[in-house]
């Protein structure tokens, strides 16, 4: 099993004919994900490498009973196309454009929360369930399926990680990268609990970074609802008070969200936490 999505998850592109859209849309048909579609207002019609376009969602999904859409637009259209996604009928909406301006991300999620839909995103690579799905942008070769979920604040942290999970013979049953951004959808606790019911996920893998509580508040769920073995890792463990480090999130203000926070929280928790990601998988031995 997996979380999110698996062989019966059905996809549409959103912003296929763009240069970003259409790469990935044929990357994720490459690694097996079922792409049934595509938009782009205007190019309706249309097919792409057999994919067919269509002008709406709504369209889209009347005509493909598509359940998953992810989105390549430009940030000043995407709050728009989450919200098109929902009322369309989609049930899993992922995001991959960054810089949407955080008080639209707000609107949107709200509409998203309304339709009874879940949102991954913005500004984040995806998920994939090897040997399933895969929705977004993470490289597809890294992962093996297995028993492992991952959920990460970050892209390319998830795929290091993931690698050094592969390369000692722990496979994966979903990767979630939620994103960096200070608004985002589903986030560690709603995740933390997939993964606790999810009887093919035997062990968790938990990548925070600096900034924010979420990572405390993270742990302190960890202790109270979750039964499966945990590692951590936080990054941004050198970086300077007050200063931006990568994610809108990443930054340190007031005295909190720094990784000494972060690390003692996860710890007191019964948390293991690694000083590097190669140490990971070491740490569930």
């Amino acid at each position: 099993m997996s979380i999110l999505i698996n062989k019966s998850t059905r996809l549409i592109v959103q912003g296929i004919t763009g240069r970003d859209g259409l790469f990935h849309a044929l990357k994720m048909k490459e690694y097996g994900t079922n792409v049934v579609g595509g938009t782009s207002p205007g190019k309706g019609g249309t097919e792409i490498d057999h994919i067919p376009v269509f002008n709406t969602m709504y369209d889209a999904v009347q005509q493909t009973q598509a359940n998953t859409s992810i989105i390549f637009v430009p940030a000043r259209f995407a709050a728009d196309a989450i919200m098109e996604a929902a009322d369309a009928g989609i049930g899993l909406i992922v995001c991959i454009t960054e810089g949407v301006p955080t008080v639209d991300v707000i609107k949107a999620y709200r509409f998203v929360q309304m339709k009874g839909a879940k949102l991954i995103g913005p500004n984040c690579p995806g998920l994939v369930s090897p040997g399933e799905s895969l929705v977004g942008i993470l490289p597809g070769k890294v992962f093996m399926k297995g028993h492992t979920g991952v959920l990460s604040r970050s892209g390319t942290l998830t795929y290091e990680v993931v690698y050094h999970l592969t390369a000692n013979g722990m496979g994966q049953s979903t990767a979630v990268g939620m994103g960096g951004d200070p608004v985002v959808g589903l986030y560690f606790r709603e995740l933390l609990a997939m993964f606790e019911n999810d009887p093919d996920t035997h062990s968790i893998v938990m990548i925070g970074e600096i900034g924010g509580n979420a990572e405390e508040l993270a742990a302190e769920y960890i202790r109270e609802h979750v039964t499966k073995p945990v590692v951590g890792f936080i990054a941004g463990q050198s970086a300077p008070p007050g200063k931006q480090m990568g994610h809108a999130g990443a930054i340190i203000s007031g005295g909190t969200g720094t990784a000494v926070e972060k690390i003692r929280a996860m710890e007191e928790a019964g948390i293991r936490v690694a000083c590097e990601p190669s140490e990971i998988p070491k740490l569930f031995l």
